[in-house]
């Protein structure tokens, strides 16, 4: 069905090059899968243990990670397939025998055409749609949970550090009041690190809350002492109070989090009518996800050609680091549209507009003509 829906020519050849294509592409993503899957899911282990959360609470988010991250785990699982399927026939001599009846870099393109259109397909679909709503999913889970920022859930029993290590804060006892993100503990200990010098202040109990308007998190101690200097000195001041209210979170850092958080949840079409930086960035971001894999597939075909005396694992290793230098770059234009340091007409496009060439280089080399350029080249310099 898939050969016929792509107009696809079935002959031993090209079945037995997809075939080969197909079973590298599974084991490949099977590997590289459990390997990401397998480290979420010990994070996760530890979290719940950490933090005292029932585990099965906690496995929705492992499914929408594993939904979020199939994107790239797919796009790097059929580059390397791609480039291992070549390198296979060329190490067992066979595809000097198809050069040799004109199947050479085209035909092999040709002939991984439906799995690689089929992979696009899947991946532009999870990039635009699916991983949005993973993340829209995930986000309301951990709010259920235990919020996604390090300073939300306070431990019992354990120095906990907030604002860049200027505050330490133990508590003895703690307890989750409700889902709106109050939590009770007793036997309070802050160590403050301040501009006149340290603070220290100890009490009964504290609640921790969000302010609604500010939405900075705050400590709110009841029937304590604090004490500005170090004890002992003779100008310690001490200070007795029923209420005293110390902010952990600036509400600034909390809005600066949930913006890009925001961003990535949207769908894409409301990216597509929100506008701005951010949403530019983003929708750029989901549109280079299956865009890439079209531009890796012929890279791959280049770097799989190789003799049977080159070194083995040279031309994946080769692609690794491609993939990795494509997928930063990505990220790194990404990061600069969202900074406003990048035109955003520019912007991602960029990156694969330099793939491109260099995909145009591969195929000159393999011609043999670049030497044929440098030459004109050097020509018209003198």
């Amino acid at each position: 069905m898939l050969v016929k829906i792509f107009n696809f020519p079935s002959t031993i050849i090209s079945r037995y090059i997809l075939k080969n294509l197909l079973v590298f592409l599974i084991s490949i993503f099977i590997i590289i899968g459990l390997i990401v899957f397998g480290n979420q899911f010990v994070l996760t282990v530890q979290e719940s243990v950490e933090h005292g959360i029932p585990f099965q609470e906690l496995i929705p988010i492992i499914g929408f990670n594993m939904l979020r991250d199939i994107p790239i785990i797919l796009s790097l699982s059929l580059f390397l397939a791609i480039i291992i399927s070549v390198s296979q026939l060329y190490k067992n001599s066979e595809a000097v025998v198809m050069n040799s009846f004109g199947i050479g870099d085209k035909s092999f393109i040709y002939f991984f055409q439906p799995i690689v259109i089929l992979s696009f397909l899947m991946i532009f679909a999870l990039s635009i749609y699916i991983v949005p709503w993973a993340k829209q999913q995930k986000s309301y889970k951990e709010d259920q949970t235990v919020n996604a920022s390090e300073f939300s859930f306070i431990s019992e029993g354990k120095f906990e550090s907030f604002k860049n290590d200027e505050i330490v804060f133990y508590a003895s006892e703690s307890s989750i009041a409700d889902l709106a993100g109050e939590q009770y503990m007793e036997e309070i200990f802050i160590y403050v690190t301040g501009d006149q010098g340290p603070i220290i202040v100890l009490a009964s109990d504290a609640i921790k809350y969000t302010d609604s308007a500010s939405q900075s998190i705050y400590l709110r101690l009841k029937d304590g002492v604090r004490y500005e200097g170090i004890p002992g000195d003779l100008n310690i001041k001490i200070l007795d109070f029923d209420l005293y209210d110390l902010e952990i979170v600036s509400g600034e850092v909390q809005k600066s989090l949930s913006n890009f958080s925001e961003i990535e949840e949207k769908t894409s079409v409301d990216l597509l009518l929100s506008g701005g930086l951010l949403a530019n960035a983003e929708m750029q971001w989901r549109f280079s996800q299956p865009l890439s894999v079209l531009i890796l597939s012929f890279i791959g075909v280049f770097l799989g050609r190789t003799s049977p005396r080159t070194g083995k694992g040279i031309n994946l290793l080769v692609g690794v680091m491609i993939f990795m230098i494509y997928n930063n770059g990505l990220l790194v234009a990404k990061n600069s549209i969202e900074n406003g340091e990048l035109n955003p007409l520019i912007g991602l496009w960029a990156i694969h507009l330099i793939f491109i060439l260099l995909i145009l280089l591969f195929y000159q080399f393999r011609q043999g003509k670049v030497s044929y350029f440098v030459d004109k080249i050097v020509t018209l310099i003198k």
